[in-house]
Formats: C-alpha cells, sequence, structure tokens
C-alpha cells in the first residue's frame, strides 16, 4: 500500500494504491492511512495527472484501476455512480430506480457516503430529490465546489 498527497483547490488530497490499483481517495489527506508510506509509483502519478486535468478543466472522466473495497449493493451502486456525466446529477431515488430498487434512496445514501474514491467515483454528483445539496462524507462545501466546477466547465464545452 501506498499513498500520495497532492495539493489542490480543494486542499490537500490523498491517493491510496495498492496491488496497481486506487483503492482509497481522501478529500482530507490527514484522513489516509499513517502507516502508508509515500511514493510517486507509475499508478499514483498517473491519478494525481488526471486529478490535476480534472481540476484544470481539461478532464471529464478518469481513466484509472480502482477497486473499491464495500457491500454488492455498495458496489452496484457505485457501478451506475460512475455513469453520472461529467456535469450532470442524479438523485438518490433515480440512482435507486436504475438499480431496480426505487425504495433504496436511503440505502443509495448510505452507500454514497461509504464510498472510498470519492470524487474517482463522483458520488458528489447525487443530490436530493428536489436538487438540494444533501450529506457529503467530504463536506458539503467540498461537494458544491466539484459541482460548481463542473456546471461552469460543462458550460464551456
Amino acid at each position: 500500500m501506498y499513498k500520495l498527497i497532492i495539493p489542490t483547490v480543494l486542499g490537500d488530497i490523498a491517493i491510496v494504491e495498492q496491488g496497481g490499483k486506487i483503492t482509497h481517495l481522501f478529500l482530507h489527506a490527514q484522513q489516509a492511512p499513517a502507516h502508508a508510506p509515500q511514493a510517486q509509483t507509475p499508478l499514483l502519478r498517473q491519478a494525481a495527472r488526471q486529478i490535476n486535468e480534472f481540476f484544470a478543466g481539461t478532464r471529464f472522466y478518469f481513466d484509472l484501476p480502482l477497486a473499491a473495497h464495500g457491500t454488492d449493493f455498495e458496489r452496484q451502486v457505485w457501478d451506475v455512480l460512475c455513469t453520472i456525466p461529467y456535469g450532470q446529477t442524479l438523485s438518490y431515488g433515480a440512482v435507486a430506480r436504475r438499480l431496480g430498487r426505487p425504495g433504496a434512496a436511503r440505502a443509495v445514501g448510505r452507500a454514497c457516503h461509504q464510498n472510498p474514491i470519492a470524487l474517482l467515483i463522483p458520488c458528489h454528483r447525487v443530490v436530493g430529490a428536489n436538487g438540494a445539496l444533501t450529506g457529503y462524507a467530504g463536506g458539503l462545501d467540498i461537494k458544491r465546489k466539484l459541482l460548481l466546477l463542473e456546471n461552469l466547465q460543462a458550460r464551456i464545452f
């Protein structure tokens, strides 16, 4: 397991790699495991480059090997999140309906909260039924900034 801490417009972010895949992304770098040594592996450098391109407005999707550990349901939710286009949002209920479980909006919310690879698995694109910003493990301020960044970029291109 290795980590790389990079500065971003949101503050320092920690990316964690294990077994040749990204397993975690911490929007608050201090939450990264202290026992993971800092390293600049090829994968972590590639992830840092893609994240920097995202914040620069030149990358609209991530192309990295991910290994998010969770329950079957959580992984199904995360798979749906990866289909939400840049600059767009879905409600928790819409994600539940895409899973064929229309009554599971709250469970979708819990799965979003458990997402270990925030940003790369874009749980920030999930909003309340009325479009309101609701819970986000990284904090609502970061969620707001990410959505603002994407909406501004989406209008330009």
